[in-house]
């Protein structure tokens, strides 16, 4: 089913932040939510009806996801690189105790797309609700709450020197440019994907404009084997493209001619918000998932030659 909450927002009264148009966007202030916000859908694994609360958040918290269903000692997971936990079928995080929480990429994606830096996440369950399959109403979500700017610079990571990994053909980088930028290039067998890229420089609009209503997708027969070990119980035509004998299942069709494409991007953009600050860099891959390009934030932060830390006045000047 198509989402129209883009369509309900009206741009002239739009106040969510641009996101980061060039280096110099970089220090702009760290921002929450202004207000609570919650939503609730069903997980695409396990079928259950999850609930979902936005909570503002002080400066220095980061995003961090709380289970209310778990004792308070095991139940908070912050959302970073290194917390990460499982990447087969979404990226997943989890703590020491044992608390996880997956299908983490597309909120994660539209928190970042929009400049929200500090958050607590309420959820009583152990995978964010899947929603229409995209990150388009988590957008919404963001925008009904409104932002609050903080009182302190958004830290930014600069990549000075090219960082790759590769795996199977496969392959996912990182190199220096002067502003946040998303490349993916996809090869499927399936004739109705084919072989498809798409490149954005990232900023609030361009994500939400050609991006965020990117579905999820899979393939008939995968998902009824799927089924069979337990997973996807929540996975339907509502929540994500489904594909049979190289034919598109799903009534209205694509929401774009490239939207498995767009919703590798919107993987991945998802992904690399869990470096915590924002990537100065170009982002460029080959056929990547969740597994390689979490392994490509484990490399960057492995060599401390090929990033830094730039503050608010480095980057200003």
């Amino acid at each position: 089913m198509q989402s129209n909450y883009v369509q309900q927002l009206n741009p002239t009264t739009n106040t969510m932040p641009q996101a980061w148009l060039s280096r110099s966007h970089a220090v702009a202030m760290q921002k929450t939510l202004a207000t609570k916000t919650q939503c609730s859908g069903i997980g695409v694994h396990s079928g259950k009806k999850v609930t979902l609360r936005l909570i503002p958040a002080p400066v220095g918290t980061g995003i961090v996801f709380m289970r209310t269903d778990l004792p308070t000692a095991q139940a908070s997971i912050p959302a970073r690189w290194d917390t990460v936990v499982d990447t087969r079928l979404c990226t997943v995080i989890g703590n020491e105790q044992g608390a996880r929480v997956g299908t983490v990429e597309h909120l994660m994606s539209a928190l970042f797309a929009c400049g929200v830096d500090n958050l607590i996440i309420e959820i009583d369950s152990d995978e964010v609700p899947v929603m229409d399959g995209s990150a388009d109403p988590f957008m919404f979500l963001i925008q009904m709450a409104g932002m609050a700017e903080q009182k302190t610079h958004r830290p930014a990571i600069e990549i000075l020197t090219p960082v790759e990994v590769q795996h199977n053909g496969k392959w996912a980088r990182l190199s220096p440019a002067i502003e946040p930028r998303f490349s993916f290039e996809i090869d499927f067998p399936q004739a109705a994907i084919g072989r498809q890229s798409y490149s954005f420089a990232l900023s609030q609009d361009t994500f939400r404009n050609e991006i965020s209503r990117a579905r999820t997708f899979g393939f008939f027969e995968e998902a009824e084997q799927l089924r069979k070990v337990g997973l996807a119980r929540g996975g339907s035509l509502d929540n994500a493209v489904v594909i049979k004998d190289a034919q598109i299942m799903n009534a209205d069709g694509l929401r774009y001619a490239d939207e498995f494409v767009r919703h590798k991007l919107l993987d991945a953009v998802g992904d690399l918000s869990l470096a915590g600050a924002t990537i100065i860099g170009h982002f460029e891959a080959y056929c990547s998932g969740h597994a390689m390009n979490n392994r490509l934030l484990h490399a960057l932060f492995a060599d401390t030659s090929a990033w830094r830390y730039v503050s608010a006045e480095a980057l200003a000047a």
